[in-house]
C-alpha cells in the first residue's frame, strides 16, 4: 500500500513522503491516527504543500523545544538498583523509572515512548537519548550504582566532627 505521509513518523519518514507500507500497517495505524493518506495521484499533486507547512510546523517546534532540550541535557538522574559481584543488575531501569526521574528533577513531562533506549541492566554511566522532535534529540546522563555503594562511600569518608557545644556555666546558688 503506498501512502503520503501527512506528519513525521518515527522510523518510517516525514510529512509529504511517498512512502510503500504493509497494508496492515497503513489500515490499521496510519490512516486512522490522520498520519498519512491513500497516495492517490491528486493527493501526491499536494505533496509539496504538504512537506513545506509541515517545514514550517518543524521548524516552529524545535525553536519551542530548544529550552526544553538545554534543561534535559544539565540533567543527571541517579538510580540505585541491586547488582551481582559482575555489575549486572537484577532487575533494569527502565524508559518508565527514567521518565519518572525527569518529571521529578525537572518538572518535564517526557513520554516513556519517547526515551529511544533499552532498559539498562548494567552499573555505570550511561547516555540516554530522548526524543523531543525528528531533528531534535538531547541526550540525559544516567548512573546507576549498586545498592551498597552509597553506604560505602559514605562510611569511606568520615564526616568531620562538630565542635563542642560549650555547657552552660552553673547557676549562681544563694
Amino acid at each position: 500500500m503506498k501512502v503520503l505521509l501527512l506528519k513525521d513518523v518515527y522510523k518510517l519518514g516525514r510529512a509529504g513522503d511517498v512512502k510503500k507500507v504493509a497494508d496492515g500497517y497503513g489500515r490499521n495505524f496510519l490512516l486512522p491516527q490522520k498520519l498519512a493518506v491513500l497516495a492517490t495521484p491528486g493527493v501526491i499533486k499536494q505533496s509539496e504543500r504538504i512537506r513545506s507547512a509541515a517545514l514550517a510546523d518543524r521548524a516552529r517546534l524545535n525553536q519551542e523545544m530548544g529550552a526544553v532540550a538545554e534543561k534535559l541535557t544539565a540533567v543527571t538522574l541517579n538510580f540505585s538498583a541491586r547488582a551481582g559481584e559482575t555489575g549486572r543488575l537484577f532487575g533494569s531501569i527502565t524508559t518508565g523509572d527514567i521518565s519518572a526521574a525527569i518529571e521529578r528533577e525537572t518538572g518535564i513531562h517526557i513520554d516513556r515512548r519517547h526515551i529511544a533506549h533499552q532498559p539498562l541492566r548494567e552499573l555505570g554511566t550511561h547516555k540516554v537519548p530522548i526524543r523531543l522532535t525528528v531533528d531534535l534529540i538531547p541526550e540525559v546522563v544516567v548512573v546507576v550504582r549498586g545498592e551498597g555503594e552509597e553506604g560505602q562511600a559514605a562510611v569511606a569518608a568520615p564526616v568531620p566532627a562538630a565542635a563542642p557545644i560549650p555547657a552552660a556555666p552553673p547557676a549562681p546558688t544563694e
